[in-house]
């Protein structure tokens, strides 16, 4: 099982580039950020904002993060956990990704979510009901993309032909898809336009991983998907291990460079021979 991290990079917060290094050379696998484009000031559905942390608000872009964790680390895997697809473009997010994959040697890690806070998808124009069929279809437009030379995509909510966009994407066929989300029907999802799957760490989630790992299988193939579990707890890692889930993003909140050399190396002892 590895174990990497999940922050929101802040303007007062240790450098990106600085976390990855310190990060990697710790012994961690991984350094994933989060996506919110903006957070309305105003919701009609009050609980969508209520009690977010701040770094919700003021967090940085994530394609500018990861391209400079690209540039400052070797080993490092690095990715999105997760992005809000249905608030972006699609051609515009495939190169983001491919050049993110580019920059990094293939390292790039594609988490993808639908979003819960209504009003910041309406805010991009996307019916927060469509949410996942729109996911679905980018997520589809943009594996095509990647794919080929000359890429088509038509849908409901995608439509495009006849359309060229360079670089590809270093790994092949492309960088994994984690496909996030907890409730029914996420398993059908995965397999449908996924390559693994990306679950918060909440109640009842280790009996999902546990049916997830026995029944989640690709056409073909007697392999089990990957589980990425986001948010996990130190404590529960002999948990984790047991029901087969392979990584482990601990969230941490955006500290200075002092304080979260402190708290990673806190974690390190923690974790111990785990790392290596």
């Amino acid at each position: 099982m590895k174990f990497g991290f999940v922050m929101f990079p802040t303007r007062d917060a240790i450098a990106p580039g600085d976390l990855g290094v310190l990060l990697e050379d710790r012994g961690f696998e991984s350094l994933f950020v989060p996506d919110h484009t903006h957070i309305p000031a105003v919701t009609p559905e009050k609980d969508d904002v209520a009690g977010l942390a701040p770094e919700f608000r003021n967090g940085m872009d994530p394609f500018t993060v990861l391209g400079a964790l690209a540039q400052a680390t070797s080993t490092l895997q690095i990715g999105t956990a997760i992005l809000l697809v249905p608030e972006r473009d699609p051609i515009v997010t495939a190169k983001a990704v491919a050049s993110v994959d580019v920059l990094s040697g293939g390292r790039m890690n594609f988490g993808v979510g639908s979003g819960w806070i209504k009003q910041e998808l309406r805010n991009h124009g996307t019916n927060p009901d469509d949410r996942w069929q729109v996911m679905r279809e980018r997520v589809e437009a943009m594996r095509e993309i990647w794919t080929h030379d000359i890429a088509s995509y038509h849908g409901e909510f995608v439509d495009f032909a006849d359309i060229t966009s360079w670089p590809k994407p270093v790994r092949a066929p492309h960088p994994p898809v984690l496909v996030g989300g907890n409730g029914p029907g996420v398993t059908e999802r995965v397999l449908a336009y996924g390559d693994e799957w990306i679950p918060m760490a909440r109640t009842g989630v280790l009996d999902q991983i546990a049916e997830f790992k026995k029944t989640a299988r690709k056409p073909g193939s007697d392999e089990p998907l990957p589980v990425t579990l986001f948010g996990g707890e130190l404590r529960d890692v002999d948990a984790y291990e047991a029901v087969g889930v392979d990584r482990v993003l601990i969230w941490v909140r955006p500290l200075d460079t002092a304080r979260m050399t402190r708290t990673v190396d806190r974690i390190a002892l923690r974790l111990g021979d785990r790392l290596h």
